[in-house]
């Protein structure tokens, strides 16, 4: 690998902010201009990194997604053009 060319791959704190769910894991992302750090678990600061939707929050995740009723469309769609 040439050195200097790849990003910071460190321990990044990502916070839904929706639900205020919180994990730890390793990303190259950074916090942004003004880096916001969070006092971990461990007792470490970590950069933190604030994201809209998660798998907490995330509908197909959560079980709250909606199911289209296909089998009516198909019903409708079959009586329409069943001549």
């Amino acid at each position: 690998m040439k050195a200097g060319i790849h990003p910071e791959y460190s321990e990044v704190v990502f916070q839904d902010v929706t639900t205020d769910f919180q994990f730890l894991t390793r990303s190259t992302l950074a916090s942004g201009k003004k880096k916001e750090m969070i006092k971990w678990e461990d007792g470490n600061e970590y950069p933190l990194v604030k994201v809209d939707i998660s798998s907490a929050s995330h509908p197909f995740y959560t079980g709250k997604h909606k199911i289209m009723d296909t089998a009516g469309r198909v019903d409708r769609f079959r009586k329409r053009y069943a001549k």
